[in-house]
């Protein structure tokens, strides 16, 4: 971004974010399907692509072919694509080019491919055989080197930094919301972790039902590959300023979301950081666009002060009426 743009923000901006794995759930986006044409537009050039039903895999399971890293991030990505298609259908919101459009998007994790959608920096198709590859190369790369996530809950991210340090061999993967930290790396490196976190305060830790280790070094095999088909693909400038997860900083030109897109693998998701900057050039309405309300609670436990819709069935998009 302009550089004396963001020393004087315009308050009362609106961002629109959008949710990763962990979010999705069996039923999901088969309301908006139903009701929006734009919406099941989406779902079949999904279908098309992609070479087999995503679409009835996203609304009639089963769970455990759903929750597989090949299918999920795919998944995600035209669930929460086809509500903002539905959003811009019913004249809520306009395109990035009309209408009222956002000052800036973001994704948690996996849910930042579906901002270079509405950023419209890959076109659908496209988008959509990245993320495949993204999950095989992650779930490949989790085979060769099982690891482990975990959350822990009541503990900031200094400490935890300073634990994985000690220990080695796992990472802060997600800093979430004050108190709520992921952590990613081996098995008994993270188990250590855990107990430390524990004996320094933590109020709880919850093991994550995963054998990957996403946004950690133990990813860098997939981070490799990944670098090579992304050099395959012509990333377009961002039309809406993209808050990178590894920056936590606004990404418009094409290299630099390149280099996001590659370091997001092994890099850890700068979650607090990137709502504060948002907020800090002036955002005061959030609205999250997927399944469930998980980043609403996130944005909230950050800060207190800021609007927070929820977009994430045919009612949520009735509801934003009055917005």
């Amino acid at each position: 971004m302009n550089s004396e743009e963001l020393k004087a923000p315009t308050q009362n901006k609106l961002a629109f974010v959008f949710p990763g794995s962990g979010s999705q759930y069996v039923g999901m986006g088969r309301d908006i399907y139903d009701q929006y044409p734009a919406a099941r537009r989406l779902f079949e050039e999904a279908d098309a692509v992609l070479q087999f039903p995503l679409s009835r895999l996203c609304f009639e399971g089963p769970e455990e072919e759903l929750m597989d890293a090949v299918n999920v991030q795919p998944a995600m990505v035209t669930v929460s694509a086809a509500l903002l298609v539905a959003l811009r259908e019913h004249s809520l919101l306009g395109s990035t080019r009309q209408g009222v459009s956002p000052a800036f998007v973001a994704g948690h994790s996996t849910g930042e491919y579906t901002a270079l959608f509405a950023a419209a920096v890959l076109d659908f198709p496209s988008l959509l055989r990245l993320v495949r590859e993204r999950g095989r190369l992650m779930r490949e790369a989790g085979n060769e080197e099982p690891g482990a996530m975990a959350a822990v809950l009541g503990l900031e991210a200094a400490p935890l930094h300073a634990i994985c340090a000690a220990v080695g061999d796992v990472w802060v993967a997600n800093d979430n919301a004050p108190g709520q930290i992921v952590l990613s790396g081996s098995k008994p490196a993270l188990e250590k972790a855990l107990q430390l976190a524990m004996e320094r305060g933590a109020k709880r830790v919850v093991p994550l039902a995963v054998n990957i280790a996403s946004h950690s070094p133990l990813m860098g095999p997939a981070a490799a590959s990944f670098a090579a088909i992304l050099d395959g693909l012509t990333l377009k400038k961002a039309q809406v300023p993209i808050v990178g997860n590894v920056t936590a900083t606004a990404l418009v030109e094409p290299a630099d979301i390149r280099r996001e897109l590659v370091q997001h693998l092994t890099s850890s998701v700068r979650w607090v950081e990137s709502v504060r900057y948002m907020i800090a050039h002036g955002v005061q309405t959030f609205i999250e666009i997927g399944p469930k309300d998980v980043l609403s609670g996130l944005i909230k436990r950050i800060d207190r002060n800021v609007r927070v819709f929820h977009v994430g069935t045919v009612q949520d998009i009735e509801a934003l009426e009055g917005l």
